[in-house]
């Protein structure tokens, strides 16, 4: 298994979650879009719009290489050489409030030292959070884990809570998911061809994990006032990605292509100047359920 191998994965990937969400959207298709980087590599970004259920999503695949850049090196602690890096991306957005926008990512990085490690992790970011279904999200995912290691959920479900957190807001983007950086042999009891199935496995299971969640929302009426709620919400999801998202800031770090990286922004957002929901409301009840270290299994 080389570098090689793990990238013609990934792209494999990309092709099957993309057909699994068009059968799961029913109305709109995804539009493919080739690129090269001029410093080596590229990828092919995936975009749909205007679906039934999603308004605006993007699954993007990348295999760039090249020198570790000076800025790689100061704003990433990235040590000299030459990096190669691939993996999948996936940010949706729907129409409705009551269906969760959603994250996924697996991704690999190697150094031509011999350095290697995986990367990824999913999160949901409900606009109303329904505890049962948040239970639902994290079952799903223990049962990813477990299969690879008894340990990984806590861990990685841990991560994810201090990752998916907005300091400047003191809330957690959404419910959180599973989050992990930089696995290897040397930090896991896994081999790397075993890191590498544990990758493969999450990013199989999406499509099947996201309609699920879909379902359950995406025939519920909603009115105005909840587009406006779900708009701040997308408002705060601008705002964690644009200012703290470590693949954000790889991306234009190494001067990946900006279109493809900020695919993740939603078609429509809003800011409101020190918005307070009213008592007793489902917004309110949201915001405070935006909290780390939430035993979601316990609902």
């Amino acid at each position: 298994m080389n570098k090689e191998n793990i990238a013609a994965t990934f792209q494999t990937l990309q092709q099957e979650i993309c057909l699994g969400l068009e059968n799961m959207d029913g109305k709109s298709v995804f539009r493919s879009d080739e690129w090269e980087r001029p410093e080596g590599g590229g990828g092919r970004t995936n975009t749909i719009v205007n679906g039934a259920i999603i308004e605006k999503g993007g699954v993007a695949f990348s295999a760039v290489h090249g020198p570790v850049s000076e800025a790689m090196t100061k704003q990433l602690g990235m040590s000299e050489g030459i990096f190669f890096a691939t993996g999948i991306s996936i940010v949706l957005h729907p129409i409705n409030p009551h269906v969760p926008i959603i994250h996924m990512n697996v991704r690999y990085f190697e150094l031509d030292n011999g350095t290697y490690w995986f990367g990824g992790g999913i999160d949901l970011t409900p606009h109303y959070i329904v505890k049962e279904q948040a239970a639902l999200f994290h079952q799903r995912l223990k049962g990813i884990c477990d299969r690879f290691d008894v340990e990984f959920y806590s861990k990685h479900k841990s991560w994810a809570d201090d990752y998916f957190h907005i300091p400047h807001r003191g809330e957690s983007r959404g419910i959180g998911g599973i989050f992990f950086d930089h696995l290897s042999e040397k930090n896991s009891t896994l081999t790397k061809a075993e890191i590498f199935d544990y990758c493969k496995t999450l990013a199989g299971s999406f499509v099947s994990i996201y309609s699920e969640q879909a379902i359950l929302g995406k025939d519920q009426s909603y009115t105005q006032e909840q587009v406006a709620w779900r708009n701040l919400r997308r408002g705060r999801y601008v705002e964690f990605n644009l200012v703290h998202d470590r693949g954000t800031k790889f991306g234009l770090y190494s001067g990946g292509r900006t279109e493809s990286i900020l695919m993740s922004m939603p078609p429509l957002a809003n800011w409101e100047y020190d918005y307070q929901p009213l008592n007793g409301s489902k917004e309110e009840e949201t915001l405070q359920l935006l909290k780390q270290k939430i035993d979601w299994l316990s609902f």
